[in-house]
């Protein structure tokens, strides 16, 4: 290791930022969603761009104590939960700190909260969202390589209640890729079956997921780039976003507003010039809920390479003016990858209500 150091408590990777959208009137228009007078009038895209450079600030002065020439990139955003609707009118508080260090790996969670309706009361949780964050080292001969980081000391209990809870994001997230690959249980297949069999009933009024799907090209520049020759990952998982919530309009009767982020993998670097091919396709409906999933193809400049460089899973409520939920439309998966598609949102879904119905 570059430089021994001591041990930090989590509470001192702390970094706080703050939107100042009460004062600032051009950085509050930013991130304005319309110029209409509705309720929760925010770019969550924007915001996750904003999030994800948080957390890269936070994770390279933790890592750079011990490698001062080192740089982190983000390896996935692991969740998302919005708990609270955003007012575009008051500040918002962005607090982050390092809950768990791996070996080469650091998790960085993210509290987004606003001020209270009045004044005393206690500042509104928004949100959370947690980065998964991975050191790396330049060699004299351009190559890279991940270094091993020294570890936090937990001092307090919720210290120690932030790092379980971190190894168990991690665990779980195993899990859930193990369980994906697994075959549908025997209740699955038969709402898969049930899902078929509709199809073929005479004069079917069903919703086909097949034509539900939004997305397009784009070319990478030099305003895209946060370390050189790679391309800002908040910025591709703000282009997901906007595609996602394009696709969900297209279910919503009303407004599709987002209720989570599941999980957005970072699998290849995208570099200056890369082309991207953003397809987002709505995977599953809920009562209310509509799950997205978009996946991003790069191309690189000289048209040799071509990879999967991220996928991502948002799931939306669909709700009216007042922000109540209204019911959306059954869709009907038809091909093998729509059923894929359609049991990973199902088996994500009832892992939330599950945790709803414990969380009362």
């Amino acid at each position: 290791m570059a430089n021994e150091t001591r041990r930090l408590t989590p509470s001192q990777t702390s970094v706080v930022r703050r939107l100042r959208f009460s004062t600032d009137l051009k950085l509050r228009r930013h991130f304005l969603l319309t110029d209409e007078p509705v309720r929760s009038n925010l770019r969550f895209g924007l915001l996750l761009e904003v999030l994800d450079k948080l957390a890269e600030d936070c994770a390279l002065r933790y890592v750079r104590r011990s490698y001062p020439a080192a740089r982190v990139v983000t390896a996935a955003m692991d969740s998302m939960r919005v708990r609270g609707v955003p007012d575009e009118t008051l500040d918002m508080v962005l607090r982050a700190r390092v809950n768990l260090v791996g070996t080469t790996s650091l998790e960085v969670g993210i509290r987004i909260e606003q001020p209270g309706a009045g004044a005393g009361d206690p500042m509104l949780h928004i949100a959370s969202c947690y980065f998964t964050m991975v050191a790396r080292l330049r060699e004299k001969d351009g190559t890279e390589r991940s270094v091993p980081l020294p570890g936090l000391e937990y001092r307090s209990k919720l210290d120690v209640e932030r790092a379980g809870r971190a190894r168990l994001r991690r665990e779980s997230y195993r899990e859930y890729v193990d369980a994906a690959e697994a075959p549908p249980s025997a209740e699955e297949y038969a709402l898969l079956r049930r899902l078929h069999e509709a199809q073929e009933q005479p004069d079917p009024a069903v919703l086909l997921a097949s034509p539900l799907s939004a997305g397009g090209w784009e070319r990478t520049y030099v305003e895209h780039e946060n370390v050189p020759h790679k391309i800002f990952g908040g910025y591709v998982a703000h282009r997901a976003y906007m595609y996602a919530h394009i696709c969900s309009e297209m279910v919503a009767s009303h407004r599709a507003l987002l209720v989570s982020v599941d999980r957005i993998n970072f699998y290849q670097p995208v570099r200056m010039g890369d082309k991207l091919h953003y397809i987002s396709r709505v995977a599953f409906t809920g009562h209310t809920s509509i799950t997205v999933e978009t996946s991003i193809q790069r191309i690189s400049r000289d048209r040799k390479s071509t990879a999967l460089s991220n996928v991502c899973s948002f799931t939306f409520v669909n709700v009216d003016a007042g922000l109540h939920p209204k019911p959306v439309p059954q869709i009907y998966p038809t091909t093998y990858a729509e059923d894929a598609r359609y049991l990973a949102g199902y088996r994500r879904h009832r892992v939330h209500l599950a945790m709803q119905a414990a969380a009362k």
